[in-house]
């Protein structure tokens, strides 16, 4: 359990890596689409990153959705889940059209919210370790059967999805002063110490509950709540952190809305997708069309997994979606890293950062061997993986055929 956390920490702190480096040799805000471009220089292939930057937020966003409705129905268990999801994508797009200074605001308080939790789930974890009722044991158990390897690359893959989102600060290294220095520290300081938060996490969580419990459940921290190891009415402390979940879900979720409308409004001043999709509100100053577009990408997920749901009773949306999300951003990871590589000795001066050679090696090996992994263990993933594409592809071709003789040849991408 913590240990494929601490597995997924440790990839993507490594492909983090990559990221810091490239981010100081080139502080633009177009993260990976910039980096592969300026490797590769295949417009088509940087197209595609694009595009699959664009999905993965599209899947995240869904699978954030699904999760912060589960929490929901611990307080109000009549209203359904699907409504429940739809008029949270719906509010979290009106917040990002009123304007992105006031997104960040509420983002800076969700966020000491949501660490506030994580503190709770730890000091339940602690109190269980001071009362002396803690069995270490758990935490190097294995209990899942065949290799103890392939346990850990299973639980790898989903832990990877709470650290995805770093790739984001690639696209403020230009605001940052004297990046070469600063940039690196912050982004893999960052990711270390959320690391850690995490893997603590994960382990006073194996402590207070059966791994068991908590992998069977659909909100799994509430099942240490449930332990009644704090002062107070369970049902009371249930119904508090609950709200503290949606609280953080709703933190996260907010930022994929802002980066998949901000990347649509991206590729149309490129002239990658229809132009529309560049439109600002006169007075908001938000890509509206970009907004409400995003919006029904991702309620169209939300519907059809719904549909498939009571078609299929074991399909779980959250975990199918969470897949999606890894396998878009395992294929950027893997090539994002290849491209730091590729790039050894352009754009660089004398302060510049500089990530080890070895770990980067490492890196690309790990993101490939998961990718493979993930779709073997979920191929009906590709399902949806091929629809989200297909999505991009068919903004592109409206494009192409709205714009006539305006520009011509494959798109060489937008922010990503």
């Amino acid at each position: 359990f913590w240990s494929a956390l601490a597995a997924g920490v440790t990839l993507a702190t490594i492909t983090g890596l990559a990221y810091a480096e490239l981010a100081t040799k080139f502080p633009q805000a177009a993260g990976a689409a910039l980096y592969v471009n300026k490797a590769f220089r295949n417009p088509v292939l940087t197209f595609l990153i694009t595009i699959c930057s664009l999905s993965a937020v599209f899947a995240a966003s869904g699978s954030l959705a699904t999760g912060f409705a589960r929490y929901f129905g611990e307080l109000f268990d009549l209203v359904p889940a699907l409504l429940v999801t739809l008029a949270f994508i719906v509010v979290l797009t009106i917040v990002n059209f009123v304007g992105i200074t006031e997104s960040v605001v509420v983002n800076m308080v969700m966020t000491f919210v949501e660490v506030f939790g994580l503190i709770v789930v730890m000091g339940i974890g602690i109190t269980v370790v001071v009362q002396g009722d803690a069995d270490f044991g758990v935490l190097t158990e294995f209990t899942a059967e065949g290799s103890p390897v392939v346990a850990v690359i299973a639980g790898v893959a989903l832990a990877f999805f709470a650290m995805t989102g770093f790739e984001n600060a690639a696209n403020v290294a230009e605001e940052t002063i004297n990046p070469s220095r600063t940039f690196p520290r912050a982004l893999i300081g960052g990711m270390i110490a959320a690391g850690v938060i995490y893997v603590l996490v994960a382990m006073s969580a194996a402590l207070v509950v059966p791994v068991g419990t908590l992998a069977e459940a659909d909100a799994a921290l509430l099942e240490v709540v449930r332990a009644d190891v704090l002062p107070g009415s369970v049902e009371v402390m249930l119904k508090i952190f609950a709200v503290i979940a949606m609280i953080a879900i709703t933190n996260t979720t907010l930022v994929s809305v802002v980066t998949q409308s901000r990347i649509l409004y991206g590729m149309a001043k490129e002239d990658v997708v229809p132009r529309p999709f560049a439109k600002i509100h006169p007075s908001r100053r938000s890509p509206y069309v970009a907004l409400v577009f995003s919006a029904l990408v991702v309620a169209a997920l939300l519907v059809i997994g719904e549909l498939l749901s009571n078609v299929d009773a074991d399909l779980d949306i959250v975990g199918r979606l969470a897949t999606v999300t890894v396998v878009f951003l395992l294929f950027i990871y893997a090539l994002v890293i290849i491209s730091c590589l590729k790039l050894r000795g352009e754009g660089e001066t004398g302060d510049s950062y500089r990530a080890n050679t070895v770990l980067l090696y490492l890196g690309v090996i790990g993101n490939t061997v998961l990718l493979g992994y993930v779709v073997y263990d979920d191929p009906r993933s590709l399902y949806w993986v091929v629809g989200l594409l297909a999505v991009g592809v068919a903004l592109y071709l409206a494009q192409r055929l709205t714009a006539g003789t305006r520009g011509t040849g494959a798109p060489t991408g937008g922010g990503a």
